[in-house]
Parts: C-alpha cells; structure tokens; sequence
C-alpha cells in the first residue's frame, strides 16, 4: 500500500446519524483524518468508509 496515497473518507455517526466527508490519508497502516469525535461527544461508534483518490 502507498504510504502517500490520498483517500476521501465518510464517517457516519451510529448514535446521531450526522455525517462527515473528509480527507485521509495513510500514516503506519492507519487512515489518519484527525477526526476526534462527534457534535454529539460519540468518540468510538462509527461507520467509515474510504475512497481512494
């Protein structure tokens, strides 16, 4: 997998609903966005799906 590859990443909310479109990109095997947490303090209850650009 290329250390430098750019990914379009969506993380839906499982316990409100609300979801985030962001940019990604692999860091040591991890997707990396710096999302932390959700409006409604949810910070392990997602779905996340990556694109790659």
């Amino acid at each position: 997998m290329n250390e430098n590859a750019k990914y379009v990443v969506t993380i839906s909310c499982n316990q409100c609903g609300e979801r985030f479109i962001l940019k990604g990109r692999m860091k040591k095997g991890k997707l990396e966005t710096g999302f932390k947490r959700c409006l409604c303090n949810n910070d392990a209850d997602f779905d996340i799906e990556r694109e790659k650009l």
